[in-house]
């Protein structure tokens, strides 16, 4: 499937000359080696208003970006575990302040980090479970060994789980492997990026009773028409797959990076419910007009509207911001002004980013440099997609939300 335009940006608001601006920005990238190619989608109103694509998908072998290209899109597989996580919640099968224990008893008699070495840490009992709505928002205590600010986040590296897990582990058996480490904090008392996610999507595979494939398959992409997304490519579809870079430290060029993309070829031991999946931009797509819409697409609805407010709320204890509740290790973005719901960063004020947006809107991206976000109030929706590792590597969101804001003219 493919994005294509589907109405006259002047008559949704926008000015067609300056979208066009996006392309000669992010085309630059391109041109002088940064980017090997990307693809950008923008929606208004469930239409949509620009939708292009530029570059080399492979660089090595020319293969351009095309409508259908697929990419590795990381951590934007958080907010569909997510989303899976709150139609089990809308059935009833759970409350947000259920200690997940319940279900994942390694979970149970945490120990949290005080002080000490990775050689010789120093613990003690955490004093507040850890609840659903922990994992949802991030404030569970739990870390990702990549972060490397933390001795914590080393206990994990030294356990196996860096960027990628152990080879022959699976979601349940990291899980156990995660009970066994200390949190980095106490539950609820700060935010820090982590596995929560991944374990979320074990509480949705033990809660309903079906792997985390299944779910998604059964209950998101099948109904949505989501063809595209899925865990790992094969056969004739892998071509399809956009290769992965990293940026080379002297010149900045993109550089192939085969050693960590190529692990998109094979099927995984570990469903990461954190950072598994492969999408193609009209899958998100869809994904992202079922959020704009209260939940509900083409006569499929997975979640009330109502739910879906409550979800791109900020979350977090007493409405700080991540900008004072994190735990540092998060350098993608500014964090002041931004809050957390359940599974999306949210806008509390776009004021100390510098960058324009409304108050309300939700996103997140993936390390390889792909975004999107949610405008309710101005009922907007965008994607980006490169495959660029770190996404810290170039301002490529904030910019695009500059361009794009630019460009509403109603």
């Amino acid at each position: 499937m493919s994005v294509a335009r589907s109405k006259d940006p002047d008559q949704i608001g926008f000015d067609t000359a300056r979208l066009a601006r996006i392309d000669e920005h992010f085309g630059r990238y391109v041109d002088d080696g940064r980017l090997a190619g990307w693809q950008v989608v923008v929606t208004r109103r469930g239409e949509v208003a620009h939708s292009s694509t530029y570059g080399l998908r492979d660089r090595e072998s020319g293969a351009p970006v095309e409508a259908d290209t697929l990419w590795r899109i990381y951590s934007m597989t958080k907010p569909v575990t997510s989303v899976a996580a709150m139609m089990l919640w809308e059935e009833g099968r759970f409350e947000l302040t259920d200690e997940i224990s319940r279900w994942l008893p390694e979970f149970a008699d945490l120990r949290v980090y005080s002080k000490g070495s990775a050689l010789k840490p120093y613990t003690v009992p955490a004093v507040e479970p850890i609840r659903v709505w922990h994992l949802l928002t991030h404030t569970a205590g739990l870390t990702y060994g990549f972060m490397q600010t933390s001795v914590v986040d080393g206990l994990y590296r030294a356990a196996g789980y860096d960027l990628y897990p152990p080879a022959d582990v699976d979601l349940a058996g990291a899980c156990a492997a995660f009970g066994e480490l200390p949190l980095l904090f106490q539950p609820g008392s700060a935010w820090g990026y982590s596995v929560a996610t991944d374990v979320l999507g074990r509480l949705v595979e033990v809660i309903s009773g079906q792997s985390l494939d299944a779910f998604f398959a059964d209950r998101i992409f099948g109904p949505l028409g989501m063809t595209d997304t899925r865990w790992w490519v094969e056969g004739d579809e892998a071509e399809r797959l956009a290769a992965l870079y990293v940026p080379e430290p002297r010149s900045g060029r993109a550089v192939r990076y085969d050693s960590l993309g190529s692990l998109a070829f094979s099927k995984p031991a570990l469903l990461s419910g954190g950072g598994g999946l492969i999408s193609s931009a009209a899958d998100y797509h869809r994904f992202t007009q079922v959020l704009l819409r209260g939940g509900e697409l083409d006569g499929v609805r997975l979640l009330g509207p109502r739910t879906v407010r409550f979800m791109t709320r900020n979350h977090l204890p007493g409405g700080q911001d991540l900008g004072t509740l994190s735990t540092g290790g998060f350098a993608e973005t500014t964090l002041d002004g931004i809050g957390f719901g359940l599974g999306f960063a949210v806008v509390d004020d776009p004021i100390p980013s510098r960058v324009p947006s409304s108050v309300g809107e939700y996103y997140w991206g993936g390390v390889a440099s792909t975004a999107f976000w949610v405008d309710p109030a101005e009922e907007i929706t965008a994607l980006l997609f490169t495959q660029l590792m770190p996404s810290s590597t170039y301002p490529l969101r904030s910019q695009l939300r500059q361009l794009v804001y630019a460009a509403l003219i109603d």
